[in-house]
């Protein structure tokens, strides 16, 4: 049994093989009826002056009877009411008056059979001349217009259902593949539409962003659960440190351990998209940075901070700086540089600096360091460091528009913090933007 989708196409190139069949016949048959004309002219010219000389010496029923040619005697003879006869006779009156000295009146004639009443010149009454003019053939059809009728109708019938059933849902899927984890919200399952294999990729295509979302929502909720969990023991650790009396060396461990382990909780934490809901509010920079660099002792910071507003997410924002910050005091040297300034065209993007003074990251491992996880071997050991800091900087970055990038000069070592102003009232989604 035949699909809905094929007997719509069918019906459709049907249509169109009729509606062409038809507009060729058509011109087919007015062409031929052209041709009828131009071929009848200059006979009917020449009856008419051999009628017209004939006529000086014999009456018309002679002149018919020893001729041949039907002639009418009298006055104007009935006309026909079919259209196209008239036009045809107005084409046979234009061939006579380019043939003959004079324009004769051509008339369709009343009945059976089909032709146009053609008047002589007559010294007496008037004579009128009978000429028959074929129908031009309109059935059944050439057999080569129908193939060609036929032909347009099916390549028109493929070409529309290729467009609906296999481009247009291809189109459709291929976008939506384009947003899938740029959008923090999930994508709406596709309609399953198309042909058999375009409805199957499609069901697949819905399968997967239903996988990739309940995967999205359990890694979310363990890492968020083990942030959580671990809040607690830290907490009690910390009390019952404050509470003991361990000796100043030990005291000192555990503290710096408990501090790892709360750097490496929170790290975690917004690795897992803590900052995703943050509202966009409008923030001075050269304030956020001051106050993310104040516990740094004087003598280690230069600052180079001038006045730039722009809207941002403002915790997320200084926790990447911040981690660009400690990246810098753990494996650079001293002095620290901070430096913001407006980026691009507009007044829309700004650019974060952070220079040290040590030989930074071998540019071979730059793509490496960006990468989650990923420790190269000079911060190995590091207290706290678990291999997220430029991860989550990237993710940020990219989640303001922009990226990190590297700058290395006889100065020393820069990680550049390269973004824009986002929409006022909205948000953006760090999942799925690492730089």
């Amino acid at each position: 049994m035949a699909s809905p989708a094929a007997v719509k196409y069918t019906l459709v190139g049907a249509g169109v093989s009729a509606l062409g069949l038809v507009v060729l016949q058509a011109l087919l048959a007015q062409r031929l009826e052209r041709a009828q004309i131009a071929q009848m002219g200059p006979e009917v010219a020449f009856n008419l002056r051999l009628g017209e000389l004939a006529l000086d010496r014999l009456p018309p029923s002679a002149l018919s009877r020893l001729s041949g040619l039907p002639l009418r005697v009298g006055e104007q003879p009935p006309s026909g009411g079919d259209g196209r006869l008239a036009v045809q006779a107005q084409r046979l009156r234009a061939q006579l008056c380019r043939q003959l000295a004079h324009c004769p009146r051509v008339l369709p004639a009343a009945g059976p059979p089909r032709g146009v009443w053609v008047e002589l010149l007559s010294p007496l009454e008037p004579v009128w001349l009978f000429t028959p003019l074929r129908s031009p053939q309109r059935w059944p059809p050439d057999p080569l217009l129908l193939t060609l009728a036929l032909l347009a109708g099916s390549v028109s019938a493929s070409l529309l259902f290729l467009w609906l059933e296999v481009q247009r849902p291809l189109q459709g899927l291929e976008q939506a593949l384009g947003r899938v984890g740029l959008d923090p919200r999930q994508p709406a399952p596709l309609a399953e539409r198309g042909t058999g294999a375009v409805r199957r990729l499609t069901g697949r295509f819905n399968a997967m962003v239903q996988r990739l979302a309940a995967n999205e929502r359990d890694r979310t909720t363990m890492l968020a659960g083990i942030a959580h969990d671990l809040k607690s023991p830290l907490t009690r650790l910390r009390l019952r440190l404050g509470l003991a009396r361990p000796e100043p060396a030990d005291r000192e461990r555990s503290a710096a351990d408990l501090d790892a382990l709360e750097r490496i909780t929170g790290q975690f934490l917004l690795f897992a998209g803590g900052a995703d809901a943050e509202a966009v509010v409008a923030v001075p920079l050269e304030q956020l940075l001051a106050e993310l660099s104040a516990p740094i002792e004087a003598e280690q910071l230069q600052l180079d901070l001038p006045p730039l507003e722009r809207w941002v997410q403002p915790t997320a924002l200084a926790r990447a700086i911040g981690n660009l910050i400690d990246n810098a005091l753990s494996h650079g040297s001293a002095p620290l540089r901070l430096v913001l300034r407006p980026d691009g065209p507009g007044a829309e993007g700004f650019r974060i600096e952070v220079w040290d003074r040590g030989p930074g990251i071998p540019p071979e491992q730059w793509d490496q360091a960006l990468l989650p996880f990923q420790r190269l071997d000079r911060a190995r050991g590091g207290l706290g460091h678990c291999g997220l800091g430029l991860a989550i900087a990237a993710r940020v970055a990219g989640a303001h528009g922009g990226g990190l990038e590297a700058i290395r000069s006889p100065e020393g070592f820069a990680v550049v913090f390269r973004g824009r102003s986002l929409q006022p009232g909205g948000g953006a989604s760090l999942q799925g933007l690492a730089g």
